[in-house]
């Protein structure tokens, strides 16, 4: 066997197989063989819906900002009524509510349109309605991926979280309290997943980079005799201030305005959590961070990281699909994997490092540490 076949200079089976697949007559034929053929079918059917991917986020965009699956979610109504009621020709409604329910977000009922399980569950998921109508900004930052991926023009979105980039860039308050109302309707399902990896006897936890406290509310109707203690820049605390005011939650949760980007954070927490922080910062910016975080903290206290994280070894569709071109159109930060922040981790004197396996990896992962005794 020559050097190619023992270093798979053609890629070994893999090319063998690429090869294959790729070949037009190897399709016409596999086409006609019943078993090969299933597989073919599927493999096709997949890789049209990727190709689609863009038409199907579109279809459910246009349901949420009608109103759609809200409107079908108790009573059926049919594709005329809902025309008139939208200002919407009856035709393209009809057709609108057939794309619907070829994704499976609506459905035939009682001589008109219902909303489907999984539609209703569009309106019923935390921040989700939010999110999809802020994908205008980041579909187009998308139109050119690859101006984006050789970093050749502008995005919206690093204009649209100026809070990401430093104090200095956050000093206009609107624009603070837009990423931070933003991230707030999202952080419900976060706090669900993140809670569990929070353990019993942290008696005070202090949230860095806690926006305005959405991540601390849910703690602290979880966690009723814990201490809780908010960390952020001076504009996103004195918003922070004024909707735990309207929670009742003022005297269960303290603020501290700061940068953790220069400044020390606050001593006396026994656990700080960072939940969606790291993934926006640079390697430096983490770095800086952790060990901001590893000095606050006394012997033995706990640190929590909860953000979206890549699949590392195993790409993910989450992590290394969806927020790893967010971070890129964002132009600052990127999206980790456990492994790589464990890594950050001990490199910043943290040891007992754990990386749980995720509940939801769509939602997020999280991985611990403590400062070592």
């Amino acid at each position: 066997m020559g050097p190619e076949g023992r270093t798979g200079g053609r890629g070994g089976w893999r090319g063998w197989r690429n090869r294959l697949a790729g070949s037009r007559r190897f399709q016409q034929l596999a086409a006609r063989l019943p078993l090969v053929g299933r597989i073919a079918r599927a493999e096709g059917e997949a890789l049209f819906d990727i190709v689609a991917g863009f038409v199907h986020a579109q279809v459910l965009r246009a349901l949420v900002e009608l109103g759609l699956l809200v409107r079908l979610r108790d009573t059926p109504a049919t594709a005329a009524t809902l025309a008139a009621e939208c200002g919407i020709a009856p035709a393209r409604m009809e057709a609108l509510l057939r794309a619907a329910a070829a994704l499976g977000l609506a459905e035939r009922a009682g001589g008109g349109w219902m909303a489907s399980a999984r539609g209703a569950a569009v309106a019923a998921v935390p921040g989700l309605a939010g999110m999809i109508g802020h994908h205008a900004v980041f579909y187009r930052d998308l139109a050119d991926p690859v101006a984006l991926l050789r970093g050749d023009r502008e995005t919206e979105l690093a204009s649209f979280w100026p809070y990401v980039l430093g104090a200095a860039a956050a000093a206009d308050p609107a624009a603070a309290a837009r990423y931070s109302r933003l991230m707030a309707d999202s952080q419900e399902l976060v706090a669900e997943d993140t809670l569990p990896e929070l353990p019993a006897g942290v008696a005070h936890l202090m949230d860095v980079g806690g926006g305005t406290g959405a991540f601390l509310a849910a703690v602290a109707a979880a966690r009723p005799r814990l201490r809780l203690t908010l960390v952020d820049l001076p504009e996103v605390v004195a918003a922070a201030g004024r909707r735990l005011a309207e929670q009742g939650l003022q005297a269960r949760i303290e603020t501290f305005p700061a940068s953790f980007r220069s400044d020390p954070l606050p001593e006396g927490a026994d656990a700080v959590s960072l939940v969606r922080v790291l993934y926006d910062h640079a390697d430096a910016t983490v770095a800086g961070l952790l060990a901001r975080v590893h000095a606050a903290l006394p012997p033995g206290g706990l640190v929590l990281v909860s953000e979206p994280m890549s699949g590392g070894e195993r790409p993910s569709r989450p992590g290394d699909t969806y927020f790893a071109f967010y971070c890129m159109a964002m132009g600052t930060g990127r999206a980790r994997s456990q492994g790589e922040i464990a890594a950050a981790l001990a490199t910043a004197g943290f040891t007992a490092i754990r990386c749980p396996r995720p509940r939801r990896a769509f939602v997020t992962s999280v991985v611990t540490a403590r400062r070592p005794g």
